[in-house]
């Protein structure tokens, strides 16, 4: 009789377990489709509508030749930068926040993204990387040599990279204390970018801030392909340790306590998280705060378990940057407001949240 029980037992926990996973499974599948009509939508609207069907047809090799310029041309590369940065953005946020155990942590906090805008005024001011000019559609950069200006800020994101790989070697660094320690970093960069900037020309502190506003539409296809490979590489790593990141959240004794190599992890994530946020910013400039509130936007609906979180959070950062890109052509077209001031814009709310949430929990 008793052991009839305990089996009804385990089949009603285990139906109920089988519920709850398939939910988590069913939250995955719808996002990917929202993310897909976001994609779809990115690339019907701008200065001009392209209708929806025109818009299936011309990616089939059926469209007109001006839905060809439109739509293939123009818009299908910026959307697909917005897909894959947003992706790697919303990893890379949700990866730094479980090896560090901090809501906060994303390249922005552990300046990544201020390295990279150092790199790059250093490109533009010292170097003569990029001019302000005139254009039909209003000001514009002209990028005199892309491969420097890349270069340069992939340099000076690798510099933050390589002073937390540092810092995180050291047994006595909790992770609170090298959140900090990006934070000092990322005021060390910003003032040094102030001071290049204040013994510059107007033209090229133009340029500086013309490329700290993030633009989805300076990539080309080859630049695509650099970022597709790196967050495709990424994502294989974090989808390798998705069990070790379980673990984690039960305090780095706990994880021990299982076999997890604690610093070892640590040291391999943090170093994969700002491989991959540099190639990103060094190409598309500062978007601020997609890999801080990607993870929390789908946590409620996916709880904790990386398998799950990982890549929601990808596909919430794909489509966060994509909507972002399309209200900032939208809003006061044919004018392309900065993506970097409408990502802050929702982003802003969301980070006062976390913070206040924090201290209701105390």
């Amino acid at each position: 009789m008793d052991l009839q029980l305990g089996r009804k037992e385990v089949k009603v926990h285990g139906e109920g377990y089988r519920a709850f996973i398939r939910k988590k499974r069913i939250f995955l599948l719808l996002l990917f489709f929202m993310t897909l009509g976001v994609f779809v939508v990115a690339l019907a609207f701008g200065s001009s509508t392209v209708p929806f069907d025109r818009v299936i047809a011309t990616l089939f090799g059926y469209g007109e030749a001006k839905e060809e310029i439109v739509v293939m041309n123009l818009r299908l590369p910026r959307a697909t930068t917005g897909v894959v940065a947003g992706f790697g953005l919303g990893i890379v946020g949700c990866a730094m926040q479980g090896i560090l155990r901090n809501p906060l942590a994303s390249a922005s906090t552990i300046g990544v993204s201020q390295g990279a805008a150092f790199g790059a005024a250093f490109a533009i001011i010292v170097l003569g990387g990029g001019l302000m000019s005139a254009g039909t559609s209003g000001a514009q950069l002209n990028v005199n040599n892309p491969v420097l200006i890349t270069a340069c800020a992939f340099l000076g994101s690798m510099i933050s990279t390589v002073f937390i790989v540092f810092l995180s070697r050291f047994k006595s660094m909790s992770a609170g204390t090298l959140i900090l320690a990006g934070v000092a970093l990322s005021s060390l960069f910003s003032a040094g970018t102030t001071l290049l900037e204040y013994f510059a020309d107007d033209v090229r502190v133009a340029a500086v801030v013309y490329w700290t506003f993030g633009d989805l539409g300076s990539t080309f296809w080859k630049d695509i392909l650099l970022m597709s490979v790196v967050v495709l590489l990424a994502s294989i790593y974090f989808g390798f340790n998705r069990w070790n990141y379980n673990a984690l959240q039960g305090g780095e004794d706990t994880a021990k306590g299982l076999g997890v190599n604690t610093r070892r992890i640590l040291i391999n994530s943090m170093v994969v998280c700002a491989i991959t946020a540099s190639v990103i910013v060094s190409h598309i400039g500062i978007i601020n705060f997609v890999g801080l509130i990607a993870p929390h936007m789908v946590k409620r609906f996916v709880g904790s378990d990386y398998r799950y979180l990982l890549p929601a959070s990808g596909l919430a950062g794909a489509m966060l940057l994509l909507l972002s890109d399309t209200v900032a052509r939208l809003a006061v077209a044919p004018i392309v407001l900065p993506i970097g001031a409408i990502t802050s814009v929702l982003g802003a709310p969301v980070f006062l949240w976390i913070i206040f949430k924090g201290r209701w929990n105390k």
